[in-house]
């Protein structure tokens, strides 16, 4: 059973997200939300607060599921809108200021019961 959660407008560009997701693509749940706590990466928090999230949709969708048996199927990062600011700096000068924001949408489903888990 395939379970899925999105998140939108976080506020941090798409490149830096991209290395947190990259971590945890293909790995089991449990394994993943250990990774994501010792990341020092800040969209990590982001990005394990989704992962906890699409697990409650899980439970929430199928009663009898083992959550062990859970793994990232498919997670990726898309760009959001940009922000633009502008920033103001001496002499009369001003620079533009892109505050990039991403949205994730992770995938999640259940592995076989035969099958161990796949690392990459």
């Amino acid at each position: 059973m395939e379970v899925t959660a999105k998140l939108r407008h976080l506020q941090a560009s798409p490149q830096k997200v991209r290395l947190v997701v990259d971590l945890i693509r293909g790995r089991d749940v449990e394994e993943a939300v250990s990774i994501l706590q010792h990341t020092k990466k800040s969209a990590a928090r982001s990005v394990e607060k989704l992962l906890r999230s699409a697990v409650a949709n899980a439970e929430n969708r199928d009663e009898d599921l083992d959550i062990d048996r859970l793994f990232v199927k498919e997670i990726f990062v898309d760009s959001g809108p940009v922000l633009k600011r502008i920033w103001f700096t001496t002499m009369g000068r001003a620079f533009r200021k892109l505050k990039r924001q991403s949205h994730v949408t992770i995938k999640l489903d259940t592995r076989p019961e035969g099958e161990e888990s796949a690392r990459r």
